[in-house]
């Protein structure tokens, strides 16, 4: 689940969010309890779209969104300046568990091996553009791909400073969530 550090007004947020359908996702704002939200309309630049939160409905419009520096955003007609930061993602690093299904209604949970240093997609999306190639050094923070997902393009980072052994992906790619993108050793 991606999670996003922003500023609305100059008041700091951690928001995580998951998608529920093509319509709902799911809001958890700073660990609180999680907010369903419906979208109606398109998530486009520059229109109009409304957003559903329990009984209350809120029309949004996004203006030219900016992971640099502060942009607007509108919301029942009422500017609000939001600084939104690049995603963080805890990668896994470690073994992921798995359940399976078997005959007669019976679950087995099989561990899968993630390989030490592994950076896995952190959502189902497409890879937009793979910034490293196998051999390269990288810094902590440093950019390694670009993954659109819920239509928003999500900057994947290095956890740690290293060497790139592995590259799983290429530009075009469709990924599942805990899916291996790369592979960094450690110097």
């Amino acid at each position: 689940m991606p999670v996003y550090e922003l500023a609305v007004d100059g008041e700091k947020f951690r928001l995580e969010v998951s998608r529920k359908n093509e319509k709902k996702f799911e809001v958890k704002i700073d660990g609180r309890e999680p907010i369903e939200i419906a979208v109606e309309g398109s998530l486009n630049r520059g229109e109009a779209f409304k957003l559903d939160l329990g009984e209350k409905t809120y029309t949004v419009e996004l203006g030219e969104i900016s992971r640099s520096k502060p942009f607007q955003v509108k919301v029942n007609d009422y500017p609000f300046t939001v600084e939104f930061k690049r995603p963080t993602f805890q990668p896994k690093t470690k073994a992921a568990a798995a359940t399976v299904a078997l005959p007669a209604g019976k679950t087995s949970t099989t561990v899968l091996a993630v390989p030490e240093g592994a950076v896995v997609a952190p959502m189902t999306g497409k890879i937009v553009s793979v910034k490293v190639k196998e051999g390269d050094s990288v810094k902590r923070g440093d950019v390694l791909c670009v993954l659109e997902a819920m239509k928003m393009e999500n900057e994947i980072s290095a956890p740690r400073d290293g060497v790139v052994r592995e590259v799983h992906v290429s530009e075009g790619s469709a990924v599942s969530e805990g899916e291996v993108l790369f592979v960094i050793e450690q110097h």
